[in-house]
């Protein structure tokens, strides 16, 4: 059953007073914020930047420590490779992300809008070429809306410059996760990559460049799923950006130094500041709305005007719809206590298949053609190809061995040497007298053992079932 008193209340946003919205045609001409949450937005999102930028010229062991190698079916990750066989790991971390995911957003609503999704972080770079090269947002509008002249085409083109060499940077970091960098960096460089890698580097700079420079808002209310179904995980107790309505209202103008108690005014004094700065350019006084990111440009904005009135700050703050209606909020609640324990779990399950990813494969693939075959000496043979994988960046010599049958007898090497990384396909043959053969059909087990290795060792060794066919005598 759905628990009705903790919903949050359907609220009509349909503003009693026309809000100075800074859009003219669909675009927002955002006006620039600083204070406490601005600050730890760019930190966080310098931070992210930082680490994108950075990850693909990364060594380990002399290769790149990062490299999702899809043309050789192979994902590196610093000392880890994950191959197709271990792609159970990634979906479990996907599983551990979105659950993570849940579990903040029911806890504190937007945060990761807000201050770590590349489309914010990227969206507000590009802002930044604006006001460098355009100025503020009063002065962008006036510039988009005079006719063209020297002064308008010069600032076009530098932030235009600016938003293209941001996009090529983040489409060429992108691929390098994919491409070796260095090899990407010389092939782009001499114009002698392939035409795919250059496609795709060009593909996502053209994303980048589309979706932080005109596609800011569409982006989020329009095409990520995130903020559509993000509502069945708010609850009255789920920390949003929040106007105090009992507190603002009735909103209005006055004079610094008169009481607004005197003239039946809140502290709200319509300056609409929160609006102006709002990126998603809504007014979060008509109530909680999809748009909003968790960014906290409007708290900051109403805080400083709060201080220049000297007003209380928080009339728009991080709170819950509890606490606006001076009530108890309940922060370890039975949705946010499950999201986390299917986390946690989630989260041992991952790091116990991680630890338990083998340094080896084997893989055994029977003759197609015949079950077996007798050979001049009258005995049976069955033929297999043996795919020996060395997962490891070094390279290593392995022992190859059958368990199962006594007296069968091996044909072909019974010791290789594997370069690290790299796969092996080995055709080997086992033959046996059919006379000693109790069975037309035996059970059988190959065996690859890293050479030099401790029998101790659980991740020395790795098996993998088959069968030997003969005729029954």
């Amino acid at each position: 059953m759905t628990d009705n008193n903790n919903r949050i209340d359907v609220k009509n946003v349909t503003p009693k007073t026309r809000s100075h919205r800074p859009t003219d045609d669909g675009h927002i001409y955002v006006r620039a914020q600083s204070g406490k949450w601005q600050r730890l937005r760019k930190i966080m999102g310098w931070v992210l930047m930082l680490v994108f930028l950075v990850g693909p010229w990364l060594q380990w062991s002399g290769r790149q420590a990062i490299l999702l190698d899809v043309e050789h079916q192979r994902f590196h990750v610093f000392g880890t490779t994950i191959w197709p066989q271990d792609l159970t790991l990634l979906a479990l971390l996907f599983m551990v992300a979105a659950f993570g995911l849940f579990f903040i957003t029911t806890f504190l609503g937007r945060v990761w809008c807000g201050y770590l999704c590349p489309q914010t972080v990227w969206t507000f770079i590009f802002i930044w070429f604006e006001e460098k090269f355009e100025g503020s947002a009063n002065k962008r509008r006036q510039l988009d809306k005079s006719p063209w002249n020297a002064n308008k085409i010069w600032r076009k083109a530098a932030k235009h410059t600016g938003w293209l060499a941001v996009s090529l940077l983040t489409g060429f970091t992108f691929i390098a996760y994919f491409v070796p960098a260095t090899e990407l960096a010389v092939g782009l460089a001499t114009f002698s990559t392939g035409f795919w890698t250059g496609f795709w580097v060009l593909f996502f700079a053209f994303c980048t460049y589309g979706n932080a420079g005109f596609m800011r808002t569409i982006m989020c209310t329009h095409m990520c799923p995130y903020s559509r179904f993000q509502s069945a995980m708010f609850d009255k107790d789920t920390y949003t950006v929040s106007y105090d309505v009992e507190r603002g209202e009735q909103r209005g103008p006055r004079p610094r130094k008169k009481d607004p108690k005197e003239l039946g005014l809140g502290d709200c004094i319509d300056c609409d500041m929160c609006v102006q700065v709002c990126p998603a350019g809504i007014d979060i006084r008509d109530g909680l709305q999809y748009e909003c990111i968790n960014c906290g440009a409007c708290i900051d904005a109403c805080d400083q005007t709060m201080a220049r009135m000297g007003y209380e700050p928080g009339l728009i703050s991080y709170t819950t719809e509890h606490q606006l209606k001076h009530r108890e909020t309940h922060v370890a609640r039975p949705k946010l206590i499950g999201y986390g324990i299917i986390m946690v779990i989630m989260l041992g399950v991952f790091a116990y298949m991680a630890t338990r990813i083998m340094p080896m494969g084997l893989e055994v693939i029977r003759d197609r053609n015949q079950l077996y075959r007798e050979t001049t000496e009258g005995l049976v043979e069955n033929t297999y190809t043996l795919k020996l994988l060395n997962k490891t960046l070094e390279p290593a010599t392995y022992q190859l061995s059958v368990k199962g049958m006594d007296e069968v007898e091996w044909i072909g090497p019974s010791e290789v040497s594997i370069d690290g990384g790299e796969v092996l396909s080995l055709p080997v043959s086992l033959s046996a007298d059919p006379y000693l053969l109790s069975s037309p059909v035996r059970d059988i087990t190959f065996v690859m053992r890293r050479q030099g290795a401790d029998a101790q060792d659980s991740k020395s060794s790795v098996s993998t079932e088959s069968k030997f066919f003969s005729a029954l005598r």
